[in-house]
């Protein structure tokens, strides 16, 4: 069965499992380690998923992140698990931030078996960045964050092709965000620019109203 075959058969699931899952320690049992093994790695196998991996942290000792994909006997991907009914924004993966920097794996992921949020270090080396740069959401699963979700999976593993591929897919979203927002609601920079490049002559206040409104009326088209 193919990888996104395999989250959407998970995806099914979830519905009738919720009732019965009521802890952390369920979560990452019922959603969190199928979905590991959906992503090719053998969860029986602490040589390849190692649960509750210890290391020393700074002045913390024995500290433990839930979950850690081995390869070559070191991490390469971080889990931090909370339980299913957690609110991820608004809590902070502080585990995967203190496990970052202490280790070579260059990707967290902080889930409640729901939602996937990934973290790398692409505006700093070895410190994790605030804001995951991607997201799977299993209760409304988007085919285009599945196939950037593949690139973890233990067949097509690499961190430099998925770090190259984070940055592209995290301008790409900011950039249709940032101008989703401005035809929504144009600023005065936007409606100078765009009037600037179009209109001849000077642009003057009546000429940027009627380019306000004609750049509201194709954002809302």
């Amino acid at each position: 069965m193919d990888f996104a075959d395999k989250i959407k058969e998970l995806a099914k699931r979830i519905p009738d499992q919720l009732p019965y899952i009521r802890t952390e320690e369920a979560t990452k049992t019922a959603l969190v380690l199928p979905f590991t093994e959906a992503l090719g790695y053998n969860i029986f196998d602490p040589k390849e998923v190692t649960p509750e991996l210890t290391a020393d942290v700074g002045t913390k000792q024995g500290e433990k992140v839930d979950y850690a994909i081995m390869q070559a006997g070191k991490p390469i991907i971080l889990f931090e698990c909370k339980a299913v009914n957690a609110d991820l924004d608004k809590l902070t993966p502080s585990q995967l931030f203190r496990y970052f920097a202490a280790t070579e794996a260059r990707f967290g992921i902080f889930t409640n078996g729901i939602r996937y949020l990934v973290f790398s270090d692409l505006e700093r080396p070895n410190r994790m960045d605030s804001r995951p740069f991607l997201e799977l959401d299993m209760s409304a699963l988007d085919d285009e964050a599945i196939e950037q979700f593949r690139q973890f999976s233990k067949a097509t593993f690499s961190p430099d092709k998925i770090t190259a591929a984070a940055l592209e897919y995290r301008y790409t979203r900011e950039l249709k965000r940032i101008i989703s927002a401005e035809l929504r609601e144009p600023s005065e920079e936007f409606v100078r620019l765009l009037a600037g490049g179009i209109h001849e002559g000077r642009v003057t206040q009546s000429i940027r109203a009627r380019f306000a409104t004609f750049i509201k009326m194709h954002g809302e088209a």
